[in-house]
């Protein structure tokens, strides 16, 4: 009951959705709960994440997600060695692999799966027609607005290099896949007009990816934002979350975790990763 983007990505670059499907979490996290900060019992969070890993056939790294623009550089060995693991208090079942504090993370290496785990935030999957690299980014309201029109999303392709020419320019990122995960929707997440405002104050275009309320309230559609920033950044392939009631977190709750829905929940992730 997993997702598998459709998205024209090489036969080596490999991703995933999850659902809240196929876990072994208890009520409010049921079941397949992968974050390890939410409330949820340890021990029933080591067995999905060991699930998970044995599931992709290759090692996910975890971010420590703070809604920011961080980029973090994945390596086979080295930094982040994957001997590396966080033991649970009941049992002996490992935690996978946690990463430094970052919303968005980028390899080269193959077997090293790009995670982010989201519960209405916006997770966008990226690679390349060669799939030379590939990265993935959590993207809530405030990573994507970042600052000065310069958000997660712009810091990820940024982060990205061909030789000393970076992916973000006019004739590289024309060969860039992107595919936006489920997120909650623009009928369900109501904003502030200071949310509003950090988006239109560089690009005058955000505007059509708000609708009024009363009371000074918006609004807004997450994923439309993530298009038009994706889009500016010169990156037209993207697929996945065209905005629709089906990719919303909020309004499915048999489906997704929703913080916004249930507040107490679970979290799902999105991850995407090279093979040998």
């Amino acid at each position: 009951m997993q997702m598998i983007p459709d998205w024209p990505a090489p036969a080596h670059v490999r991703a995933i959705c999850t659902t809240r499907f196929g876990g072994a979490s208890l009520p409010p996290y049921d079941s397949l709960n992968l974050g390890d900060h939410v409330g949820d019992d340890p021990a029933h969070v080591a067995a999905n994440r060991a699930w998970f890993e044995k599931a992709i056939g290759a090692r996910p790294v975890f971010l420590n997600q703070v809604h920011g623009t961080q980029v973090l550089q994945l390596e086979k060995r080295g930094r982040y060695p994957f001997s590396l693991w966080r033991k649970v208090k009941k049992g002996s079942v490992p935690f996978s692999l946690h990463a430094s504090q970052a919303d968005a993370c980028i390899t080269h290496a193959s077997g090293v799966a790009c995670t982010v785990m989201v519960a209405d935030c916006l997770p966008v999957l990226f690679t390349t027609e060669q799939g030379d690299w590939v990265a993935a980014a959590h993207a809530g309201w405030r990573g994507l607005a970042g600052q000065g029109g310069v958000g997660v999303l712009e810091t990820t392709l940024k982060r990205v290099k061909r030789g000393s020419v970076p992916f973000s320019e006019a004739q590289e990122a024309a060969k860039i896949i992107a595919w936006l995960g489920p997120c909650i929707g623009p009928d369900a997440f109501e904003v502030g007009g200071e949310v509003r405002a950090a988006f239109v104050a560089t690009d005058a275009q955000a505007a059509q990816c708000f609708t009024a309320l009363a009371g000074g309230k918006w609004l807004a559609d997450l994923a439309g934002l993530a298009r038009l920033r994706l889009r500016a950044a010169g990156v037209t392939q993207v697929f996945g979350n065209d905005s629709s009631a089906a990719w919303c977190t909020f309004a499915n709750a048999s489906r997704f975790f929703s913080h916004r829905r249930d507040r107490v929940t679970g979290r799902f992730a999105a991850s995407v990763w090279r093979l040998p």
